[in-house]
């Protein structure tokens, strides 16, 4: 059961199971609404896979509109099942709050946001931008990514569903222009290797590394310190209690 309760009351549940027999289904999912009414949308997704990942499934909706609204600062977010979205919101604003601060922008830079998810960054920093390019693998997260944009009215924004390996080369950069500013936010395993190369390729002279697992964080950075020298660390912690924090991480270009 993966659960997300946002700042704005809405509250998304999505029922995993291993098969899918609907008289059983109904009568469960019946049942979890009577006895939690706060739920605003409920959804299921059939994995007979032997394994937690649902990144290759489809989620159907049950119950309610089949996603959920978040605030950040003075944004809003639509969220679907599969898009990944800071668990953490109130220190979520002050996580992006590091990064915009670190990217110190001016209103004149091209920000590229890599790993976007539904473009939760890249808008955050919209407003002191001339450009935003999000890119991520995810293309219902980049649905919402567009779908965030238009909601907040942002029109500088734009985001690309794709492998960034594959998608920033010469022709692409032709078209959108080559970046400024990278911000890059990958999964707990950190960037492929392939992915650093590319960075090293493009030579933004600014990176914001944006990350939840510090070890795979300090091995990109040692790559990347072929090009980079880092210029601070800020740790934020989004997992009170843990021994897990989020660190931000500002590089420039030798």
């Amino acid at each position: 059961m993966i659960i997300r309760l946002c700042s704005t009351g809405e509250l998304m549940v999505n029922i995993c199971l291993n098969y899918d027999e609907e008289t059983d289904r109904k009568k469960l999912f019946d049942h979890l609404l009577q006895q939690v009414p706060a739920i605003t949308t409920l959804l299921y997704t059939i994995n007979p896979k032997w394994n937690d990942s649902i990144y290759d499934l489809t989620p159907q909706v049950y119950f309610g509109k089949g996603f959920a609204t978040e605030k950040l600062g003075e944004f809003e977010f639509k969220i679907s099942a599969k898009s990944f979205f800071q668990t953490n919101t109130k220190q979520a604003e002050k996580l992006y709050t590091v990064t915009r601060d670190f990217a110190a922008l001016t209103g004149k830079e091209i920000v590229y946001d890599l790993y976007c998810g539904t473009g939760s960054i890249g808008i955050f920093v919209s407003k002191l931008a001339k450009k935003i390019i999000g890119v991520e693998v995810i293309e219902e997260a980049i649905a919402d990514a567009r779908e965030n944009a238009a909601i907040n009215k942002i029109s500088h924004a734009e985001f690309f569903s794709g492998d960034v390996i594959k998608i920033c080369n010469d022709d692409f950069f032709e078209l959108h222009g080559r970046p400024d500013v990278i911000i890059t936010d990958p999964p707990r395993a950190g960037m492929h290797e392939k992915l650093v190369n590319k960075l090293l390729e493009i030579a933004a002279p600014k990176i914001v590394y944006v990350s939840c697992n510090t070890a795979t964080q300090a091995r990109d950075l040692g790559l990347l310190g072929a090009k980079y020298t880092i210029e601070k660390i800020q740790p934020v912690d989004m997992f009170p209690h843990t021994h897990h924090i989020e660190c931000v991480v500002l590089l420039k270009i030798k």
